[in-house]
């Protein structure tokens, strides 16, 4: 209805597809009724790879099919900042690059991905402390750091979404809203996962703190949620063996239900701000999960992603946040150009 908050849906395209081709994904999301997609992992024919890595020609094949399958980029899924702060051993097979390095190779080839599929958004994070330390005591390097970033992002008219994730600086909202504060840069916004959170052993309850500490930094949300398999405890390190239990938005320990509909009272005021910086509006970008998920990524096939989006449309139904899927309209349009 026209008079209720408004998002747009988009999805981890690499996630609904079982080898990650281009064709595998666009077609899995176009049939979902999706019209934008974050790009992360995809096989342009020469094998998977990360976006960061794709070519000139892979590019221009990319966007050919995308106006086959009239597919829009909603954002660059890239892993800036999933490097450690500093050079020391902890463990970890985290990299260590040197910043000045990383800032004008990776942050600059992320702009230039951006501009080559016309999105506003890049998609990031917020640095990996040495394991067993306090990420709180290394808030002010983080935050310079993406500061820096997010100057790049600026000078090329785009913004730089900074995601709430276990093992880095930003693990939880409150030190998410510390950088955010720190950093203090219209071309930065905060990403909340509530799964990203509920998989440390956060209550209900406590997850919902972390929300309200990001609501003032919030750009757009990642969708997925999680289903402790036994009695939570607080993880100070999350490993990969935490991350199998993976559910859709409407099924897990999260309570998207009562996030949503507070999500929806500022949706209008984020939409205009958004939209000023050149952004169509609000995404709701799907991450789900479903079938396993990792430091770096996530599956959840064609059928995991089907259930997924019915899951997270029946919580915006509920909650009274009106999103877009395609309609007959929208396929003959496609078919008449």
């Amino acid at each position: 209805m026209a008079d209720q908050p408004r998002v747009i849906l988009s999805a981890f395209a690499d996630e609904a597809a079982n080898q990650k081709t281009a064709v595998q994904q666009f077609a899995a999301l176009a049939a979902l009724g999706l019209q934008y997609y974050s790009l992360r992992f995809i096989d342009v024919g020469a094998g998977i790879k990360n976006v960061m890595k794709l070519t000139k020609a892979e590019i221009t094949k990319l966007r050919h099919l995308e106006d086959e399958y009239g597919m829009n980029v909603a954002s660059i899924g890239s892993p800036i900042g999933k490097v450690k702060l500093s050079k020391k051993d902890d463990g970890t097979g985290n990299v260590y690059v040197p910043f000045k390095t990383y800032l004008n190779r990776e942050v600059k080839r992320a702009c230039q991905l951006a501009h080559a599929f016309e999105t506003k958004l890049i998609r990031g994070f917020s640095f990996y402390h040495p394991k067993g330390t306090d990420p709180w005591n290394h808030v002010a390097q983080a935050a310079d750091q993406i500061g820096q970033i997010a100057e790049v992002c600026h000078r090329s008219d785009l913004t730089f979404g900074l995601e709430v994730e276990a093992n880095l600086v930003g693990q939880n909202g409150a030190l998410m809203a510390e950088l955010y504060r720190q950093v203090n840069h219209p071309a930065v916004v905060l990403i909340f996962d509530a799964a990203n959170i509920i998989t440390q052993g956060y209550s209900t309850a406590e997850l919902h703190e972390q929300y309200r500490a990001m609501k003032p930094g919030l750009g757009w949300m990642h969708v997925k949620d999680y289903r402790s398999p036994g009695p939570r405890k607080r993880q100070s390190h999350v490993d990969e063996e935490m991350l199998k239990h993976f559910v859709p938005a409407d099924l897990g320990d999260s309570d998207h239900e009562v996030i949503l509909k507070d999500f929806a009272t500022m949706l209008p005021k984020l939409e205009r701000k958004l939209k000023r910086r050149g952004i169509p509006g609000v995404f709701l970008d799907l991450e789900p999960h479903v079938k396993g998920g990792g430091q770096f990524g996530g599956f959840s096939g064609p059928d995991g992603m089907g259930v997924a989006l019915r899951g997270l449309c029946k919580v915006l139904d509920f909650v009274g946040i009106d999103y877009h899927l395609r309609d007959f309209d929208d396929v003959q349009a496609a078919r008449a150009r």
